[in-house]
């Protein structure tokens, strides 16, 4: 059931990130308790995959006896992670300090935009706040648009949930090693600017024009974007190398020797023209065929149910059904310790006894 087969994790219910960190820790066979408001309990959705491979409870952590049994709880596992503004969890009495002095090995884990401190820590703020404030936000979009929002991929997954799945592994793998815990902060501003990294390096090195639409990888060559077919849909074009260059060409039957200079930012803009023109004429699928088995890393621009049924997609099992509902199958891909996901998301608080059980908690303070 996955490699972290037999760790305990407690997760403080939230939104975005902190839910989808669970998942990936979840998938990974992890034994994830989610503890939300009372309110909630009773509410059931399956398709609500952040929830998936979960057990659930839920507990008032506005009340003293409640905190008491889940410091209980929290006494007897591996992990925990929240997701509220700093501060929230010390003033209910669950902050690291206390949390430590009953387990000393646990992995606290922290998640918000901004981070434990800062100038703007206690404020509030959404993915596409967060990454305004790296360079990612303005780096994306045509030169002549505003920047465009790329879902809330970069600050919510992976520089939030991604990034603190990360922290709370490795933090796990030094508690096994040397039997002490510790905090792991985790700000979407961080984990975003990891993610932009690579740009700042290229951007001191003198490689990256600070612009968008300017450069090898945000849309401005003609061999790394996406172009209109004749029924409206497109194809995404990679062709960086040389040798995959070539056969871009050679598939388009493009045989202007201009091309050949293929790295002069002078020419790109006439190049994309004629490109545009050329796919135009096709479908997207006429394309897809006609690049098919090649390497001209040329493929066709989905959308999310196209993706659910492309052979690839299908061979790779890249998809799993539960239930009725087809998801993202669970990743990596482990050769020992094989994943599965163990049910979709479950009725709120449906699993409070059982765990109550387990963990000789005074059931009767939950329900």
């Amino acid at each position: 059931m996955g490699p972290l087969k037999g760790i305990k994790i407690i997760e403080f219910s939230g939104i975005g990130p902190g839910p989808f960190c669970g998942m990936l820790l979840a998938d990974l066979g992890a034994d994830v308790i989610r503890i939300s408001r009372p309110e909630q309990k009773g509410q059931n959705n399956k398709f609500d995959i952040h929830n998936r491979s979960k057990r659930s409870i839920v507990a008032d952590l506005k009340k003293t006896e409640t905190i008491t049994e889940i410091l209980k709880l929290i006494s007897q596992v591996d992990g925990i992670f929240e997701g509220f503004r700093p501060g929230v969890m010390e003033r209910l009495g669950l902050g690291p300090e206390t949390c430590f002095s009953i387990n000393q090995s646990l992995v606290y884990g922290r998640m918000t935009g901004w981070g434990q401190d800062g100038d703007m820590s206690s404020q509030a703020g959404h993915d596409i706040n967060y990454i305004s404030l790296t360079g990612a936000l303005n780096s994306i979009g045509r030169k002549d648009s505003n920047p465009v929002p790329p879902l809330n991929l970069i600050g919510d997954y992976g520089g939030g949930g991604m990034h603190l799945a990360v922290g709370m592994l490795s933090a796990l793998i030094s508690s096994l090693k040397t039997g002490k815990g510790q905090v792991v902060d985790s700000s979407m501003v961080d984990g975003s600017l990891a993610l932009m990294s690579f740009f700042y390096s290229l951007n001191d090195m003198g490689l990256w024009e600070d612009k968008r639409e300017s450069n090898l990888l945000d849309g401005a060559a003609h061999f790394y974007d996406t172009y209109q077919c004749s029924d409206g849909k497109f194809i995404a074009v990679g062709s960086i190398e040389p040798q995959f260059y070539k056969i871009l060409l050679e598939k388009l039957d493009i045989t202007d020797p201009r091309f050949n200079d293929q790295m002069n930012k002078k020419l790109w803009p006439e190049f994309k023209r004629i490109i545009s023109l050329k796919v135009v004429l096709k479908t997207r699928d006429e394309w897809s065929n006609i690049f098919s088995g090649s390497d001209a890393c040329v493929t066709p621009v989905l959308d999310l149910e196209e993706s659910k049924n492309h052979h690839h997609n299908v061979s790779r099992d890249a998809f799993v059904d539960i239930d009725g509902f087809n998801q993202p199958a669970p990743s990596p891909r482990f050769s020992n310790t094989p994943l599965n996901i163990k049910h979709n998301a479950s009725e709120i608080g449906v699993d409070m006894v059982e765990v109550c059980e387990e963990f000789n908690l005074n059931k009767d303070v939950f329900i």
